[in-house]
């Protein structure tokens, strides 16, 4: 960020009074510009026990396959787009059964958060996001072939809990491996 959104003028970062952290503050009306993670919100949509997967038109991860998520959007709560995330991507209408995963990503300051859903009527397509949909058996996942790390560890969690017969909600993080110059 180089100017205030405010009135225009330049910004610099610095540690206003009373915080504890580095924020760009505009150098003439004094406004502190916060920047915070964006949350992504999306849906484990299964019918007849086959999860629905989409496969990615846009990068990053351009024709790898993925639960149909994306960035919410203002004025809408999580649960609203994960709704229309799946309709976006996977031209699918769902029911929302339940929080299912808390992801944090801090090195690229994100959360994502994922709903268990079912399909409502078992109809899907492909969005504009989407080169194609599909169902996949439980046992055909195709692991080699997932986007991100989120998607793969709520697919993980998903198939444990779908063996034990019982759904949490889990709650974790996946972060940056160190490099060896950063140790």
């Amino acid at each position: 960020m180089k100017y205030c959104s405010t009135c225009g003028h330049p910004v610099e970062q610095r540690i206003p009074e009373g915080d504890n952290r580095h924020r760009y503050v505009c150098v003439s009306c004094e406004t502190i510009h916060y920047q915070n993670p964006r949350i992504v919100a999306g849906t484990v949509p299964i019918w007849e026990g086959k999860v629905l997967l989409c496969r990615r038109a846009i990068e990053p991860r351009y024709g790898f396959w993925t639960l149909p998520a994306g960035f919410m959007e203002n004025a809408e709560t999580t649960i609203e787009a994960a709704a229309r995330e799946t309709r976006e991507e996977a031209l699918a209408e769902v029911h929302i059964d339940g929080l299912y995963s808390i992801i944090d990503v801090p090195h690229i300051n994100q959360v994502h958060m994922f709903y268990r859903a079912t399909l409502k009527d078992g109809r899907f397509g492909a969005g504009e996001e989407s080169l194609e949909s599909q169902l996949f058996e439980l046992s055909d996942i195709p692991w080699d072939e997932l986007s991100f790390p989120t998607v793969r560890k709520t697919l993980e969690l998903f198939l444990e809990d779908y063996r034990r017969e019982t759904f949490g909600v889990h709650v974790q993080d996946i972060r940056r491996p160190m490099s060896a110059t950063s140790r």
